[in-house]
């Protein structure tokens, strides 16, 4: 059944890099709980204390809101084919904007996706994992092209421009500080 780590090790790493989805989990101390799937070409594993998420641009930005109040992060990825588990990973996360320093040192992690427009750095502090055999079984077929082709139709001004549209404020009509 489930065990629980201090640090990422091969076997964890393995499964995780096999993972074509994995969801986001946040909250600020008030407010409403964010969970949001995440696919593409967005997560590296840097070592086996920190994991890092490049975030897309996208309908809501609510992650960026609650990292500013509250550095609490859950990942969270399912075993959707082959043998049943599921892994959790906590910690504490930082964001990194285009503007950021930290965003030009982590950035070539990456390979280059129109609309990308944060950094996340996740510090694991425990990584835990279930059975997850109640986890239906899927078969992967392929990424979605929608979002990154719709990001390379807007160019950067149009993502920007988005940005100031849709991404500036929170749910809960808090900053995200997208554009600072």
């Amino acid at each position: 059944m489930g065990k629980t780590y201090r640090k990422m090790n091969k076997r964890l790493k393995t499964f995780v890099e096999r993972q074509a989805l994995f969801f986001v989990a946040t909250a600020a101390p008030e407010g409403r709980v964010n969970i949001s799937p995440k696919g593409i070409d967005t997560f590296r594993i840097i070592n086996d204390k920190e994991v890092l998420w490049l975030n897309l641009t996208g309908s809501g930005n609510e992650t960026a809101t609650h990292l500013l109040e509250s550095s609490r992060m859950t990942l969270m990825f399912c075993a959707f084919e082959g043998n049943p588990l599921i892994l959790r990973i906590y910690g504490q996360a930082k964001i990194f904007h285009p503007r950021d320093a930290k965003w030009k040192e982590t950035i070539g992690f990456f390979p280059l996706i129109p609309g990308a427009r944060q950094i996340v750095a996740l510090s694991i502090d425990r990584i835990m994992t279930s059975c997850g055999m109640g986890i239906p079984i899927f078969r992967y077929e392929k990424e979605r092209e929608e979002l990154v082709d719709w990001a390379a139709a807007k160019g950067k001004t149009g993502i920007r421009n988005y940005w100031t549209e849709h991404n500036q404020e929170s749910i809960d009509g808090k900053a995200t500080r997208i554009l600072k």
